[in-house]
């Protein structure tokens, strides 16, 4: 299916059906996707199979300087945002100076838009640098991906480059203490002649299973919305969403639900 790359550094604001009006901020390639994962339902595609030249990432001086004229302009017609959003073209942790941009947004949000959080949607793949973790604690809505309890589902849906290992992750996403969304996107269908299905019984037992070991302040589960790479995924209803919600209720978790 048809997808898209967001072909500035700053975009939006957009209306997100989990974070309200949201400004964004990709810290990748304008022209291509980079990512620790290559998800099968990423709106922003495959990632390219190899490259003429190394991917051109934005400096943290020119973030500063796009996110300081937009939010200038954004003050002086009143509309403020009601979050900044690290997303984008891939993995916005993969940025060698994403500390410093957390920095850099903290102190631009204080003076301009003081109301605003600040949210990184995350794979949680770069979770073994401190600096990472650190600039992480520092913002209202840290987001990390986990869309399976067990590592094969997430291999096959989450496709990570590179070695992966759930068990690692885990114990890093444990490390917040807390302080730490978990967001899961449930689907189903077949890719590469395999069947994939993250809604099981068997599936949300072992998921809510590491959601209680990692405690996390909110879980939002959503499914897809927009065109993805692959073909033949299907989305799940929203009163699928909201049965598998109220389990995570009962755990004692506050949820969001995105249809």
């Amino acid at each position: 299916m048809a997808t898209f790359l967001f072909d500035q550094i700053i975009f939006g604001p957009v209306k997100s059906r989990r974070l309200g009006v949201s400004l964004g901020i990709n810290l990748l390639p304008v022209d291509s996707k980079l990512c620790s994962f290559d998800c099968i339902y990423c709106e922003c595609g495959w990632n390219p199979r190899r490259r003429e030249k190394k991917a051109q990432l934005p400096s943290r001086s020119l973030v500063k300087q796009r996110l300081e004229e937009k939010l200038l302009g954004m003050q002086h017609s009143g509309e403020l945002p009601d979050v900044i959003t690290f997303a984008g073209n891939g993995e916005p942790t993969l940025h060698p100076e994403f500390a410093g941009i957390i920095d850099d947004t903290i102190l631009l949000r204080n003076q301009l838009a003081p109301g605003a959080r600040i949210a990184v949607l995350s794979n949680a793949s770069m979770l073994q640098k401190p600096e990472v973790v650190n600039a992480l604690l520092k913002i209202e809505d840290n987001i990390q991906k986990l869309d399976s309890g067990f590592e094969e589902t997430i291999k096959k849906i989450d496709c990570p480059v590179g070695r992966f290992n759930l068990g690692k992750v885990i114990e890093n996403l444990k490390a917040f203490n807390g302080q730490v969304v978990i967001q899961t996107l449930f689907l189903r269908g077949t890719f590469k002649n395999e069947r994939i299905d993250n809604t099981t019984e068997e599936e949300i037992e072992r998921w809510l299973q590491l959601v209680r070991e990692i405690k996390p302040k909110q879980v939002m589960i959503y499914t897809i919305a927009r065109d993805t790479p692959a073909d033949n995924l299907q989305k799940v209803s929203i009163d699928e969403l909201e049965q598998i919600a109220q389990k995570v209720r009962a755990a004692g978790f506050d949820v969001q639900v995105s249809g």
